[in-house]
């Protein structure tokens, strides 16, 4: 008799701890980027074979989100900008991707059909109609977060796949114990280099330590990275964000286009539109070459002002642009770590420019951290060409 009261009580608390179905929210509409052209063509190839999402449907997502990439009327929660985010992807996702695809969330209550893990969407062969049912079927959040038992019973979901998989993690990052790390190192022990981790944070000013949670993961894989809700929430953030997941440069094309003269063919360049004689990386994007910051420092050493002042040389032949000088990490180190040294080392550059340039430029500084890479964090090759710090002209 003890035991069913007991029971009871449970379910009940999980009842009161944030089942109420959500309201419905209308987002702005979104205009994804379109990919299909570029895979079709073999600019891009696929690299991911299964895609399996992790979405958190405990009751703290059902609180107001607070960031400003995703307005909606009335104000929408974590959960339902967790759904806006899949959508989105959906959206983006080229249309020919081979791939096994899969939404599972973890939570408790009626939600979940009283279960802490719920298999939204079976593994199956993606589509567009069909993933988007499965995002359809994640419908309130309650609960606690028991994320460690999502990740078990994804082990089992993953264990008739082959090639490479790709596992999304939508969540603040609010209450997670140990206990997922430990069972997403035992899956990681089992497919290797097989399995990479990409993190998506929706959490609010006062949830801040929910990224460093989520950071755990992909530093658990050493593949994949960590993104906040609010950086992928336009359509070229978000596209280079799916293409970081799905897809990889392809063999060049021979004979291409050219039309800001920096040497990379339009179908190769990643950064058009670079100004007359700025000094471009394979990508095609305007980087400062060869500039290097001792560990955790953001002071420009004197032996690399040469390098900077042909970089105001071409801002000065240039009047009239207006600039993002960029800071870029690697995905070595915690997202609040990479945030900070970004934004330090591209305010070094911007103060050191801004003495330098003697016409009509304007200048901006951003910290992107470990949130745009360009190349793979896989490889020590990799990491150096997205440890950079990069100049953009803002059209």
């Amino acid at each position: 008799m003890k035991k069913i009261i007991m029971i009871t009580a449970f379910i009940t608390v999980g009842i009161l701890s944030g089942c109420a179905s959500q309201p419905v929210t209308t987002f702005q509409v979104f205009h994804a980027n379109d990919f299909n052209a570029l895979v079709s063509s073999g600019q891009f190839q696929q690299k991911t074979d299964n895609f399996f999402v992790i979405n958190d449907s405990s009751s703290s997502m059902d609180k107001e989100y607070e960031g400003s990439g995703y307005p909606g009327q009335p104000t929408p929660t974590k959960f339902a900008v967790e759904k806006e985010i899949l959508n989105r992807i959906n959206q983006t996702m080229p249309d020919d991707l081979r791939l096994t695809s899969s939404i599972r969330s973890f939570g408790f209550g009626p939600c979940l059909s009283w279960e802490f893990s719920k298999l939204n969407l079976p593994p199956t062969n993606y589509s567009k109609s069909v993933f988007g049912q499965g995002i359809d079927s994640l419908t309130c959040a309650s609960g606690g977060s028991p994320m460690g038992a999502a990740i078990n019973e994804m082990a089992k979901d993953l264990s008739a796949t082959s090639g490479n998989i790709a596992v999304l993690m939508l969540s603040d990052g609010h209450d997670l114990s140990d206990q997922p790390v430990t069972a997403f190192q035992s899956l990681k022990q089992q497919y290797g280099d097989r399995l990479c981790v990409y993190t998506i944070w929706v959490g609010n000013k006062d949830e801040e330590q929910g990224q460093n949670e989520l950071a755990k993961f992909w530093n658990t894989t050493r593949c994949g990275y960590g993104v906040t809700a609010d950086s992928i929430a336009n359509p070229d953030d978000m596209g280079k964000f799916v293409r970081s997941i799905f897809l990889r440069a392809g063999a060049p094309i021979a004979v291409d286009g050219d039309d800001d003269g920096d040497g990379v063919p339009n179908s190769q360049d990643q950064c058009p539109g670079t100004p007359k004689g700025a000094h471009v990386n394979k990508f095609g994007c305007w980087i400062i070459e060869g500039v290097k910051f001792d560990f955790n420092k953001s002071n420009i050493k004197p032996e690399y002002y040469g390098e900077l002042d042909k970089v105001a040389t071409v801002l000065n032949n240039n009047p009239g642009l207006t600039v993002e000088i960029q800071g870029h990490t690697d995905s070595k180190g915690t997202v609040e770590y990479n945030q900070k040294l970004s934004e330090r080392r591209a305010q070094s550059v911007k103060k050191y420019l801004d003495r330098a340039i003697t016409t009509d430029v304007r200048l901006s500084a951003q910290g992107y951290g470990l949130t745009r890479p360009i190349d793979t964090n896989e490889t020590e090759e990799g990491r150096a060409n997205n440890r950079r710090v990069q100049l953009e002209v803002i059209k």
